[in-house]
Formats: C-alpha cells, structure tokens, sequence
C-alpha cells in the first residue's frame, strides 16, 4: 500500500489546472526541426504563467491487499510556478484526508485516511532515476514549462500529429517522452521510463482551457501507474478540476501554505531518499 501511494500522489504534483472560459491558442506555425527548437516554443509558454488557485474532483483507483479500490473525493490546488505547490484531498469526511505540498526544497505527501503516512524528501537528496515521485518538473511539462539543463539529453521525432521530445538518462536509455500536439503546441501526454527502459506511467492532458489569455492548462488529467505486471495491475486517477482563477501570493501566505507541517499525529513518518522510503523513529 505504501509504494503505491507516494508515486500515484506524487503525479498529482506535476499536472494540474483548468479554467472558467474556452478558447484556443494561437496556432504554432512552422515546422519544429530539432529538439531545441521545440523546447524553445516550450520555454515561451512559460513566460506566461502565474499562482493560480483550482477546485474540481479525482477519481482514484488502486489495488491494496490484491483487491481493487476506488475513491472520488473532492480536491483544492493551490499553485506558484514553478516549484510551490499544495494539494488537500476531502477523503473520508476530512478536508485534510490527502495532502501534497512542495517547495524549491522539499516536498510531502500526508495521508490520514487507514494508513496514517506522512512522507517526505529533499530534491537534492533524489536521484533522476528514482521514479516519478523525484521528478517535480512534470508539473512544468504539462503546463508546457520545461526548465532544461542539459540539451543534448533531448531529441525530437514526429508520431502523427504530434512532436515527440524525449529526454535520455545519462545511460542513454530514454528516461521520458512528451507528446506535443503540432498545430498548437500544447501537451497532450507525458510517458516514463525507468533506467531499464520500462514504462513507470502515462499521463493524458485533455480539453485545455485558458487561465490567463496566453496561459493553457488541461481541465482532464488521467494518470496510469503500471505495476509490475504492467497495465494489469496499475493504478490511476483522473482529476477534473472545474475552476481555476489566478492567484496571488504575499510573502506570509506563501509560507503558510507552501511550508512542510510538522509531523504531528502520524502513525508512521517516512523520509524519501533516491526514491526510497526510510521509515523514522517517532
């Protein structure tokens, strides 16, 4: 039950957003003929960003002692790109049943309902291969933000209407794709790989709607975790987020929101190092 929760949650992390009206962006026009171009197109996109704040619904399904679960609680996002974010869950009649936070250091996971978890890490202390709950900038990837240290990790192919970016690990494995529409360049899915080249999970980005004029975010997010065998026993949730306004933050508010609470009240505390759960001492 514990690993499947922290990287099922940790997704929610990265993918986020909705909006009050619909509209189309402008469509890109030419043809994007390398990786650094597409990334560039990318790059732009985030030039328009902001805080935001969003409510809507998630479906989550999950396997726990060989049987399948579902749960549809209600969810409350607050965002300040690119690294701040919080996430509360009203699961089973607590407004604070699941809570997800980050910031430029850290990030936590707390869950009260059955398991009592509270779980957290340090970015410097992950690895880039550890999994999906390392890997913070999918949140920036489905809002079209892609901070790139190293552009020779990435490559760029053509799959139908789409450009495929994929990035390699420093094996040379591929570590990561993502799906971009070509009219008008927003993502539509995001694939993840682990160093030996298996797929950890998909994430599927539907009906965007805009925030601001210039700024997109999808309203439909269906994320699958394969488990070890595959799609068979995955895990997924579907998060439908209603509204989103922007936001803003003063400087108090965003350590209020955006700092990791005590562990109080947990019955088991674990810490997230290379993508691994240490168990701490009470």
């Amino acid at each position: 039950m514990v690993k499947i929760l922290i990287p099922v949650f940790a997704v929610i992390f990265f993918l986020s957003g909705c909006g009050p009206r619909r509209r189309e962006p402008k469509p890109v026009l030419g043809v994007r003929k390398s990786a650094a171009e597409a990334l560039s197109v990318l790059r732009s996109r985030s030039q328009h960003t902001g805080p935001l704040k969003a409510n809507g619904q998630c479906v989550w399904q999950y396997y726990n002692d060989g049987k399948k679960r579902k749960e549809n609680f209600a969810v409350k996002l607050w965002m300040n790109p690119p690294a701040e974010v919080y996430l509360q869950g009203d699961v089973a009649f607590n407004p604070r049943g699941i809570v997800l936070g980050s910031n430029a250091s850290e990030f936590w996971l707390l869950i009260k309902p059955e398991v009592s978890q509270y779980s957290w890490g340090k970015w410097a202390e992950q690895d880039s291969s550890s999994g999906l709950m390392v890997v913070p900038k999918t949140l920036g990837e489905a809002l079209g933000i892609v901070e790139v240290v190293d552009e020779k990790s990435w490559s760029l192919s053509q799959e139908g209407g789409f450009d495929v970016l994929i990035r390699r690990n420093d094996k040379g494995g591929i570590a990561g794709k993502i799906y971009i529409n070509r009219r008008n360049y927003l993502v539509r899915k995001i694939e993840y790989f682990d160093v030996n080249g298996k797929v950890l999970a998909v994430a599927e980005l539907d009906k965007y709607k805009d925030v601001t004029e210039d700024f997109f975010v999808p309203t439909v997010i269906k994320i699958m975790m394969y488990g070890e065998n595959g799609a068979e026993d995955s895990d997924s949730i579907t998060l439908n987020l209603k509204s989103v306004k922007p936001d803003s933050f003063t400087e108090k508010r965003r350590k209020i929101i955006f700092t990791r609470p005590e562990p109080k009240g947990y019955e088991h505390i674990y810490r997230i190092i290379d993508g691994h759960l240490v168990e701490e001492p009470q």
